[in-house]
């Protein structure tokens, strides 16, 4: 049986960590020769290698951002295993990484991952949040556990991971007091001509948005756009246009943004998926998030 060495793991996390051999071997307190050996051990025993030059200095290749990514959760474990053992509060056994795509909501992106938190078996939670093109290919190096998105995976990442539909819900108009008041008469043939804020062209929910106003014969007056939406929803609650936000999160919306609801477009649907490595879902954790919003989304 292959041994794998875990000082010489320790010294590799160690300098990945710091980004030196220099700053690695002052923590380890160990020479920057005995460093460099162990390194170049390593290395040799797993047969693969950790390292590329990147101009003075050594960066880690695909396959050691891989094995940074064990080391690290082997290492965290070993301190939340002390921390437990100590009566620390924050010592867990358990941590879910998760991926959410920026086009995201918010307070969708916590309503299905709160289930993962009520679990008899605490789990520490990493949220993880980028674009689909630079969550999947961390997906890929087992750096994340899931991806949380509005889209299935796009066939040109050439990812090969699974979506899974968590559900989707309707769409719901909000804006100031005084849109409200305009717009809700004769909704929603009333908003041809109306001041609207919308996701950027790139994404999905402006795909659909699209489609929908076209085939309602409405023509919206562009504000602006945005790439974020928590971003947008604060230009929505200075009364600079109507904005659409998930069903599932409109009670969230009114309260923070102090909007009021100017109509619901059940037509006009939001979908949301979990992309993971397996085909079917195995993480406790996850399984937890999948169930809890087949519940929530299904109106």
């Amino acid at each position: 049986m292959e041994w794998l060495n875990y000082h010489h793991l320790l010294y590799f996390w160690t300098f990945a960590r710091v980004g030196s051999v220099v700053r690695a071997s002052e923590e380890l307190q160990l020479t920057q020769a005995t460093v460099s050996s162990q390194l170049k051990a390593l290395e040799e025993a797993l047969g693969e290698k950790l390292f590329r030059k990147a101009g003075r200095n050594l960066a880690l290749t695909e396959t050691g951002k891989v094995v940074y990514g064990y080391a690290d959760e082997i290492f965290s474990l070993g301190k939340e295993m002390l921390g437990t053992l100590k009566g620390r509060a924050d010592g867990r056994l358990a941590r879910l990484t998760v991926g959410v795509t920026d086009v995201l909501p918010k307070f969708v992106a916590y309503q299905l991952i709160e289930p993962a938190l009520k679990l008899a078996d605490s789990y520490r939670i990493v949220c993880r949040e980028g674009t689909n093109e630079e969550l999947l290919p961390a997906l890929a190096l087992h750096e994340i556990d899931v991806v949380l998105t509005d889209a299935p995976i796009a066939p040109s990442l050439n990812v090969k991971a699974f979506n899974h539909l968590l559900g989707e819900c309707g769409m719901t108009l909000f804006g100031r007091a005084n849109f409200a008041e305009s717009y809700r008469r004769n909704f929603p043939k009333s908003l041809d001509g109306a001041p609207f804020l919308l996701p950027t062209r790139n994404t999905t929910a402006r795909r659909s948005l699209d489609q929908w106003f076209e085939t309602q014969n409405i023509r919206p007056r562009i504000v602006a756009e945005f790439e974020d939406s928590a971003l947008l929803k604060v230009f929505g609650s200075h009364g600079l246009g109507c904005f659409f936000a998930p069903t599932l999160i409109a009670g969230d919306v009114r309260q923070q943004y102090d909007v009021k609801e100017i109509g619901k477009v059940d037509g006009l649907r939001e979908r949301f998926y979990a992309i993971s490595l397996d085909r079917k879902l195995k993480h406790p954790a996850v399984l937890a998030i999948s169930q809890a919003a087949k519940i929530k989304l299904a109106d």
